[in-house]
């Protein structure tokens, strides 16, 4: 089944919005809606995305349930029933996929904003396991490629196992070479090993590629490998022989999708089972690399690793821009209070609504723009490595997006974690009904602050590549410099450091330039403090673990998420100033770039005054003007800015907010629908009997 190839006229790019209450704001928008949308997705995203949100609107299958009261089992079920129409539609069609990264991203995005559990699903079968073959295999494993799309076989990526799952150098299963028949043997130690969390593998998945440490004949460790293990027969679904594989059970979001364990006991798979891009063996069992050492290894590998990372990054943004679509619409049509008795205005008039959830509507904007840009140099990686062009520079370039992604995960699923509460509250009462989506968006947004790493650990990775940088320099007077150029400004660090705010206005903050030389200098100070703090604690006597481990709180934690926000900041700034923004849009753009590097800034206003970068009152003083400002700037925008990234109402499944506005009417008609809810209660009698009051029980009273 193929799904619908709309083509022709500017009719099939957008859907002109319903009139009601909302056409006042967006009569009030400084941009042309349809212009900004044209120019953020670009017209081919933009009809994909179109095909996609028709087919599941037009298709029975994917047909919203009045009650969300299915059975984990029937969830299951139905949710994997849409997975494989998602096949049959060939919206992961492979060639498209590996012709526009976009593509994906848009997939993910779409399938999300519908349900999470069927988004993941999808993903983790063909972009992680699929990916992790296509970028780690070599020609020989392309075959299994072929049957994903085919859904001969069903994937999954097994790393993280019970006792083990950010630190994966202490990963325990183990794959010992057998050159007598040419076999690897996959073995769990004990249940602790147990591959545990792992995505599809719970009822579906026949396939998994599983991360073991590889040890040849002679004893030697070569550290940790992927291979590609058959864990069920799918004709069946039953066990492979060997091992063992089950649910983990119900889960606090995302229950449609089936996350499981599996143990593996003397599983013997063919050497040829091995994905072998960074490292193969020998049919007689001798091990070869096609880099210099270990650490180059590990670094192209880490590759495939921040798959899933910047994959999460895009899942939560789609999260954040869900929340803040509901909330201003909302926020654009509840009226309380006013300036007369008799005149009740909307709250987003309100200073304190719009300084709650505007900053979040800048964020949607600058996370897209860094999940989309991170997604790009990503596939560049790995079209390098593809090419067999795997030296030191490409090394290097996984190492960076490696840190980008380690930061940019829980940068992005913190923000959005805190977007979807904020949104939740500024909703009032309305906000905590379920029908209304935002406390399901809360669930399953949740997992992404710990799935693929926990985000207090991964950050740890970002601080530890920067202070490596810094050693670099100060021990053999090394550049700051990396294929991204994400680094490249620590090049003038010791100058950055002797900077100080100089402003004195408003005005001064109004453009994102302003804020961006305050987070390079912010970094810099960090990075300064990171490093002193580190070098104490070792002349103090601690051990490399231990100074690291004490240098966390306020220090390298600090450094990573201050990096990260420039990063973004950075991204965002250039892309909003560059030569191809229409004019007509220039505005808002910059606007919504200020108001994110501002409002991210202004979490770090203590160590601004304490390094002595801010002096004097006015400093925060006046970024606090200038926030308040640029929300006002952007409060009648904000509407038209939500109809730019807010789904079809089909999909966005809301009805407070919902694009025609008529908030009460939605909340009413939605609240009839639901099951059984004129009904008298199914154990009225309880209620309606009179039954003795029990002796003791009359004593007590």
């Amino acid at each position: 089944m193929m799904a619908p190839s709309p083509e022709g006229s500017d009719d099939v790019l957008w859907s002109d919005l319903p009139k009601g209450p909302l056409s006042v704001y967006r009569e009030r928008a400084s941009f042309s809606c349809r212009e900004l949308l044209l120019f953020w997705e670009g017209e081919d995203v933009l009809r994909f995305k179109k095909m996609i949100f028709s087919a599941l609107e037009n298709d029975p299958l994917f047909a919203r349930s009045p009650s969300a009261n299915l059975s984990l089992e029937k969830y299951r079920e139905l949710t994997f029933l849409r997975c494989k129409r998602v096949f049959e539609y060939d919206f992961f069609n492979m060639e498209n996929l590996l012709q526009s990264p976009m593509s994906v991203l848009s997939v993910i995005q779409c399938l999300g904003m519908f349900d999470w559990s069927l988004a993941a699903k999808c993903v983790l079968n063909v972009l992680v396991f699929g990916t992790a073959i296509y970028s780690s295999g070599s020609q020989r494993h392309f075959k299994y490629i072929e049957k994903i799309y085919t859904m001969e076989i069903f994937g999954c990526f097994a790393l993280t196992e019970v006792s083990h799952g950010s630190n994966t150098k202490a990963i325990r299963t183990t794959a010992h070479y057998d050159p007598a028949t040419e076999e690897f043997i996959i073995h769990s130690p004990d249940f602790e090993a147990a591959k545990f969390w792992v995505g599809n593998m719970g009822k579906t998945a026949t396939h998994a590629v599983v991360f073991a440490q590889l040890h040849m004949p002679g004893g030697q460790c070569h550290g940790l490998h992927a291979f590609l293990v058959q864990i069920r027969d799918p004709k069946t679904l039953l066990p492979m022989p060997g091992v063992m594989v089950g649910d983990i059970g119900k889960k606090l979001g995302q229950n449609g999708l089936d996350n499981g364990f599996a143990m593996f006991h003397k599983v013997r798979i063919p050497r040829q089972n091995l994905l072998n891009r960074t490292g193969d063996v020998t049919p007689e069992g001798t091990y070869v690399t096609p880099f210099k050492d270990v650490r180059q290894r590990f670094g192209a590998s880490l590759g495939t690793l921040s798959w899933g990372r910047i994959a999460i990054i895009g899942m939560s943004v789609v999260n954040l821009k869900l929340a803040v679509s509901i909330a201003l619409r909302f926020s654009a049509t509840r009226c309380q209070f006013g300036p007369t008795e008799e005149e009740e205005i909307p709250v987003l008039e309100y200073q304190l609504q719009q300084w709650r959830l505007l900053p979040y509507l800048a964020a949607a904007y600058a996370l897209d723009h860094l999940s989309k840009s991170l997604f790009i140099d990503l596939s560049r990686l790995q079209q390098d490595l593809r090419r067999g062009d795997g030296g030191t520079a490409q090394a290097e370039l996984g190492r960076e997006i490696h840190a980008l992604a380690s930061a940019g995960k829980p940068l992005a699923s913190w923000t959005a974690q805190q977007g979807i509460q904020e949104c939740r509250e500024a909703c009032g009462g309305h906000g905590y009904l379920a029908m209304n989506r935002l406390g399901d968006l809360r669930n399953d947004n949740d997992p992404n602050c710990t799935y693929e790493g926990d985000n207090n650990v991964l950050l740890q990775q970002t601080s530890n590549y920067l202070l490596g940088l810094l050693e670099h320099r100060l021990q053999d007077g090394a550049r700051f410099k990396s294929p991204l150029k994400t680094v490249d400004f620590l090049e003038a660090y010791p100058t950055i450091l002797g900077q100080k705010f100089t402003g004195s206005s408003m005005a001064d903050w109004l453009d994102s330039s302003g804020p961006l030389v305050a987070y390079q200098w912010l970094v810099c100070y960090l990075l300064q403090e990171s490093h002193q703090k580190l070098n104490q604690e070792k002349r103090s006597g601690s051990s490399d673990f231990e100074a690291r481990n004490n240098s966390q709180v306020y220090y390298c934690r600090s450094l990573a998420l201050a990096f990260m926000e420039l990063i973004v900041a950075q991204r965002f700034h250039e892309f909003t100033h560059g030569p191809g923004v229409p004019p007509s849009l220039r505005a808002v753009l910059e606007r919504l770039s200020a108001l994110y590097a501002l409002w991210s800034l202004n979490q770090h206003v203590a160590v601004l005054y304490r390094g002595g970068y801010f002096s004097g009152e006015q400093a925060g003083k006046t970024m606090e003007d200038a926030i308040l400002h640029l929300c006002a700037q952007l409060k009648d925008d904000a509407v038209a800015l939500v109809d730019v990234i807010a789904p079809p109402d089909s999909v966005l499944n809301s009805p407070i907010g919902r694009a025609d506005g008529e908030l009460y009417k939605n909340l009413w008609n939605a609240m009839l629908q639901e099951s059984r809810v004129l009904e008298r209660a199914s154990w009225w009698p309880e209620f309606a009997v009179n039954k003795p009051v029990d002796g003791s029980l009359k004593a007590k009273l």
